[in-house]
């Protein structure tokens, strides 16, 4: 075994990770084109921009909502075999979306028929991956910064993915978007689903044990505290995160420079960037439990500071700060749940993970839309933060209370 310290170098050398990372990168970019692909072809054929949101809260529900069940589907089947069905049920359905969009005069009705449908079957590809990031690397250390390195692309995948619609659009219809997304997933699943770092995450083994595995459903959240805490702080920076959306897009009209959202949120995900790649290189002394709730707790001090900004350019700067803290605790948070359960349940547990910050950043997204206009937006930026400060005190809370004491006698 090398001696060398762990890197980022050490992690893409690991024996069949850069084909795993690859190809989930591959239908991963999928999910960072299809939202806006999909809202575009929605709008287009049908005219209407209310029709096209609640086809978007249909595919975007059923996708978030049902992540644990697909991701419990992967931990008793294992990969290779849950995963080709899914993708190609999700691609078919893809498909058949943008052939109907292709032209307009589509019924709303069949649309978010099919986008619901197209939700059940979203590959789990982010859960997946990280849990065959957990068998190539036994090292924590160098675990931590695959994470973090996971974390990183896949940020950037949610950045590159619009920014790729919008340059298809000037050539295209927003129709064929929504068809390149259906053969980058199914590509890109069944390249992850069948190469060699999948092969020894087998299903789990049949028999009387195999169906009362503790843990299992629900109870999987109720009986693992770690995966709770990591869940429950999730939820509030997704709430965090969704209503700056919403807030960044209130400051800048109020002054007069709504082009420039663009800008505060590039700032944001450049701030994620790098701090989820400093974060990966630095040896942490401090626990995850620890790290978890000083990361969400400082996200949420930025973001108050964020809201007192005097202008645009200022916000920028502040947004880039909180930003800082994104990567940083959305990483600590996987890592975190991952080492709190056994081996068949950790794709479960990386997509409770998920499921909460994405649910928490629709919640967010819809409160703030009850705020604005009602408080000055500096409040509404401080109430936005109040629910992870609240998280991250009683987590620390919790952590202090949990350290061991010293029995005598």
């Amino acid at each position: 075994m090398s001696s060398s310290p762990p890197s980022y170098a050490g992690v893409l050398r690991t024996h069949h990770a850069p084909s795993a990372f690859g190809a989930a990168l591959l239908g991963r970019l999928s999910y960072g084109m299809v939202p806006l692909a999909l809202l575009l072809a929605v709008k287009d054929t049908t005219g209407s921009y209310s029709v096209a949101g609640l086809v978007m809260a249909l595919f975007g529900a059923a996708s978030v909502l049902l992540s644990p069940a697909r991701a419990a589907l992967i931990d008793r089947y294992g990969p290779r075999r849950a995963l080709p069905w899914m993708a190609g049920a999700y691609a078919s359905v893809l498909i058949v979306l943008a052939q109907a969009t292709w032209q307009p005069g589509a019924s709303g009705l069949r649309l978010g028929a099919l986008a619901l449908a197209a939700g059940l079957c979203t590959p789990p590809l982010g859960p997946v991956m990280r849990t065959v990031w957990s068998s190539l690397v036994p090292d924590r250390e160098l675990l931590r910064r695959a994470y973090s390195l996971d974390a990183v692309a896949e940020e950037l995948l949610l950045v590159g993915g619009p920014l790729l619609v919008g340059l298809l659009v000037e050539f295209a219809t927003p129709a064929a978007g929504v068809a390149i997304s259906a053969g980058l997933v199914l590509t890109g699943t069944l390249a992850l689903a069948y190469c060699p770092a999948v092969r020894d995450i087998g299903a789990r083994p049949p028999g009387p044990g195999a169906a009362a595995v503790p843990g299992e459903g629900r109870t999987l959240l109720s009986r693992v505290g770690g995966l709770r805490h990591a869940v429950l702080m999730m939820g509030g920076v997704g709430l965090c995160l969704g209503a700056l959306d919403l807030l960044v897009v209130a400051f800048t009209e109020q002054r007069h420079q709504g082009s420039a959202v663009a800008w505060v949120l590039a700032a944001l995900s450049a701030g994620s960037a790098v701090g989820g790649l400093v974060h990966g290189a630095v040896p942490w002394r401090l626990s995850n439990r620890v790290r978890l709730g000083v990361f969400s707790g400082a996200l949420g001090t930025a973001l108050i500071a964020a809201g007192l900004s005097p202008s645009v350019p200022v916000l920028v700067g502040m947004v880039a700060v909180a930003g800082l803290f994104v990567a940083p605790a959305l990483t600590t948070a996987y890592l975190l749940a991952d080492e709190s359960v056994g081996n068949d349940s950790r794709t479960r547990a990386g997509a409770w993970v998920n499921t909460a910050l994405n649910a928490g950043i629709s919640a967010g997204t819809a409160g703030a839309g009850l705020l604005v206009g009602r408080l000055p937006l500096a409040v509404c930026f401080t109430l936005s933060a109040v629910p992870v400060l609240i998280g991250a005190t009683v987590l620390a809370r919790r952590t202090q209370a949990r350290r061991p004491v010293e029995v005598t006698g």
